[in-house]
């Protein structure tokens, strides 16, 4: 699925001086790069292997920056593992992608790449899933790192290493 437009929001260089200078002077949290699987820009209503669109946050527990904005030609449903290659790439950098829902060969694709998929209810609206997920940053109770085992992403991207130690005994 090719990306079909692509909105970068960069902030003047002030802004961005003042921003790095505050996060610096105040010893704040770090920020996430969160995705949102929406046509709409308001919700989150898009399966991650069809999304026609994803808007990217900038998150942390003092603030939230719309960041990007992307927008894929639309395609079926189809099982074509080739499409999400061009959504992959977009979502880059981003720690979580919010969309309600996900298939097992996407969600090791994102695993690969660190970042952790969290499927929802239809229709959620992105501004109170950014509220729940800045109560979690505050709190540091982040209940989404727990679903993929950095772990088993390491292990499958190590397994074939393993096996070629171990030898061939025919």
């Amino acid at each position: 699925m090719r990306l079909r437009r692509h909105l970068r929001l960069i902030p003047g260089k002030s802004a961005m001086e003042n921003f790095t200078t505050q996060r610096e002077t105040e010893n704040l949290s770090p920020i996430l790069r969160v995705a949102f699987a929406s046509n709409d820009r308001q919700q989150v209503n898009q399966h991650f292997g069809s999304a026609e669109g994803f808007v990217i946050y900038e998150i942390s527990p003092q603030q939230a920056n719309l960041v990007e904005v992307l927008e894929f030609e639309s395609q079926v449903q189809d099982g074509q593992e080739d499409k999400l290659i061009n959504k992959l790439q977009a979502l880059t950098g981003c720690a979580i992608v919010y969309c309600q829902a996900v298939g097992a060969s996407a969600i090791r694709q994102l695993a690969t790449k660190g970042i952790q998929p969290i499927k929802v209810g239809p229709s959620q609206f992105i501004s109170q899933l950014i509220k729940e997920l800045q109560r979690e940053l505050e709190k540091g109770e982040m209940k989404w790192g727990l679903k993929i085992p950095a772990k088993s992403v390491q292990d499958n991207e190590t397994r074939f290493d393993k096996m070629e130690t171990e030898g061939w005994n025919e």
